[in-house]
């Protein structure tokens, strides 16, 4: 069954002058869907979510909300709401206050608005703070506050600027559980803007990455991470390694490749793979080392090694290759791999990747 489509965009330019921000960008987003939309600063992504809210309109192109086009709608009119990363909080209003104010605007009768501010106080955990003010809050809790507000008016769509990004690290991790659970609660479509990879692999249904104002992939988490469809995704999510590769064929979107160093074995390639000179892309947890080394197997020279608690992150030379790989501390003593010392190294075909060049 075909899931409904909440937000259409359909060949949205967006011009400043002589810069092209966006590209003719085209994608659909489905009802319920946590999407996010993740690139670089400059990729457009903003841009692209201020067009959403109705705060920028496209150069070209047409963008629909549940089958209407909204391009010509102001914002007011729009069931359409936005968490902004500074909050926007009202200071002089108690969190009560700021949460009602919305409903207010849209005419809702007293008894529902109580009714609904005690209802989303309660669903962001604020309700023994309804009386206090944004300054005596926590950055955190400014963030809940600023969520229950734009989800009170029950809108179709919620669109989330770097709602995160000035918060510290464990509450951010936090926050993460927090917007995943009240996305899944109220079954409204979040659409959230970020440029940090680790926040929407982590909570996304599905990710647009973008940059240099076009898409470059949209898939699922595990898609855009295990299976990027040119260097700019491979490079952009997560850590990777690049080797020069030689294609010697291509069959049923696999490749048979030569590395640097020799060793020819056949992986996974994108659609437009073709013989000569591509790109292997190959994640440093997939390398193996020492007694773990399995697959297309080689030695190399511990170069550095930085132990990171869970992990143990390596630097190798492979006959004048660098690599990186990283190793969980499954016990106590972590790794006893040390610096200097050459290991065999090792990685299974399937989990590379063949990029075109």
């Amino acid at each position: 069954m075909t899931q409904p489509k909440a937000i259409e965009v359909k060949s949205v330019s967006k011009n400043f002058g002589t810069y092209q921000a966006l590209k003719s960008v085209s994608f659909n987003i489905g009802s319920n869907e946590f999407f996010t939309m993740l690139g670089p600063s400059g990729c457009g992504k903003t841009t692209l979510l201020r067009m959403l809210a109705g705060f920028e309109s496209p150069s070209s192109g047409s963008i629909l909300l549940n089958g209407r086009e909204v391009v010509d709608i102001p914002p007011h009119r729009r069931r359409v709401n936005t968490v902004f990363q500074s909050y926007a909080l009202f200071p002089h209003m108690t969190l009560e206050q700021n949460v009602a104010y919305g409903l207010e605007n849209l005419g809702w009768d007293g008894a529902r608005i109580r009714a609904r501010v005690g209802e989303m106080l309660e669903r962001v955990h604020m309700t023994v703070m309804a009386k206090r003010k944004p300054a005596q809050l926590s950055g955190g809790q400014r963030q809940r506050i600023a969520l229950a507000r734009a989800l009170a008016p029950e809108p179709e769509v919620l669109l989330l600027d770097e709602p995160l990004s000035a918060l510290d690290l464990k509450l951010r991790q936090a926050m993460r559980d927090e917007l995943r659970t009240l996305q899944r609660d109220t079954g409204i479509t979040f659409v959230f803007v970020t440029h940090d990879q680790e926040e929407a692999l982590d909570m996304s249904d599905r990710i647009a990455v973008l940059g240099g104002g076009e898409v470059q992939q949209i898939g699922t988490p595990t898609q855009i991470y295990e299976e990027p469809v040119n260097r700019f995704v491979a490079d952009f999510v997560g850590e990777t390694n690049f080797l020069d590769v030689e294609v010697l064929e291509v069959a049923a979107g696999q490749a048979t490749v030569r590395m640097p160093f020799g060793a020819v074995f056949t992986a996974p390639a994108t659609g437009h793979t073709t013989k000569g000179r591509a790109t292997l892309s190959i994640r440093p947890e997939k390398i193996n080392l020492g007694d773990q080394a399995q697959g297309i197997a080689f030695e190399g020279q511990i170069v550095n090694k930085n132990y990171m608690g869970g992990y143990t992150h390596y630097t190798l030379n492979v006959r004048g290759t660098e690599l990186r790989a990283s190793r969980r501390n499954a016990s106590r003593e972590g790794d006893t791999i040390e610096s200097g010392a050459t290991v065999p190294v090792g990685f299974v075909a399937a989990s590379a990747r063949v990029l075109a060049a």
